[in-house]
Parts: C-alpha cells; structure tokens; sequence
C-alpha cells in the first residue's frame, strides 16, 4: 500500500507555509497548483483536500479569506505567521518528507510506464502473430479475390499498430518528461488495450 505523501496535520501546516511564501493571498487553486508544482506533477491534491483544511485554517484564526469576484483569496493572519516560527523545525522535516515522496511517486510512475510499455509491446506482438497465423489460414481455404482483400485489410491494421504505437509512446515520452504523466493515464491506456482486444 502507497504511503500518504503528507503525515497527518502536516499539509495544513504545509499550506500556511506556501500562504506565507507568495506574500500576498492566493486562491485555492493557486494552492493546488503550488502543490503540483513542488510535486513535480506526480501529487497534485483535489479540492475536496484543499478546501476543508483551509476551512479548519479559518475556524482556528490562522487564515482569513476575502471574496474576490467569484473566487476567495486565502492570507496567512500574525497567529498563522507565529504558528510557522513556533514549528519551524517540523516544516523542515516536512520539506525533506515532500522530497522523499518526489523520489517516491517519480519511481511508481516510472514502474507504470513501463509496465504499460512492455504491455503494448505484447499486444502488439500478439496481434502480428495473430495476423500471420490468419494470413497462413486464408492462404490455403478463401479464394484468390477473397484472400488479396483479406492481406490488403491485414496491411491497414499492421500499418494502424504502427502508427498508433509511434503515437502513443511520443505521447508518453512528452508527458514524463513534463512530470504530467499519471497512473491513471496508463491505466487508461492499459483499459484501452483491454477493451480492443476484446472486441477483436
């Protein structure tokens, strides 16, 4: 099982640190996209994380929020700036907790492309396989007319694995080297394969 990326009460701690950081209010989308960005991508929090733990901010004093047309900007208050001072050794242990899960996410994203790579190259070498093995079939029980249009179909869909392989692994390459490429990307993908095999 994934460890938490953040020990419990250390991402509020964590949020006023990043309020205190910008200098001025941020929205709580600023927020999750700091967030992102300290994670490199691979952690990136959804609202329903967000949202309570500035609530619970507000309720305790240590942030205030202001309406800013239809958003509301977050501020770290002087008892939220004391809290910091107070726990500041703790937020260096945190920082060095963030950079471990970095490593750590960076790794599982890592494992799951490549098991989506080797994936797809079984899938692919599968099909080709199965191909042959049609066109060796064909070759010896359709007619002529009826065995050219099977090899020329068969030539479409090698020629469509091909073009889809090249596609999706540049697709891949470009999002890990972004730091945007997700589990549930390969999930997708992985899902994708399932379900297109099955229909064949």
């Amino acid at each position: 099982m994934t460890p938490p990326v953040f020990a419990h009460g250390h991402l509020r701690l964590y949020l006023l640190s990043l309020l205190a950081e910008s200098g001025r209010g941020m929205h709580g989308y600023e927020l999750i996209q700091a967030l992102g960005d300290r994670f490199g991508g691979t952690y990136v929090p959804s609202a329903g994380t967000i949202y309570p733990r500035l609530g619970k901010l507000e309720e305790e004093g240590l942030v205030t929020k202001v309406a800013d047309g239809r958003k509301t900007v977050y501020e770290i208050t002087d008892a939220g700036r004391a809290e910091l001072e107070a726990r500041a050794s703790e937020l260096d242990g945190i920082e060095n907790g963030v950079t471990d899960s970095v490593r750590r996410l960076a790794d599982e994203v890592r494992s799951s492309v490549n098991d989506a790579m080797r994936s797809l190259r079984a899938e692919l070498a599968a099909a080709a396989r199965e191909a042959k093995a049609e066109a060796r079939y064909t070759a010896t029980v359709i007619p002529d007319n009826e065995h050219i249009e099977s090899r020329t179909r068969l030539q479409e869909a090698e020629a469509l694995l091909a073009e889809f392989r090249a596609s999706v692994r540049s697709e891949l390459r470009m999002r890990a080297s972004r730091g945007d490429l997700t589990a549930e990307t390969v999930a997708a993908l992985r899902e994708g394969l399932d379900a297109i095999r099955g229909r064949l």
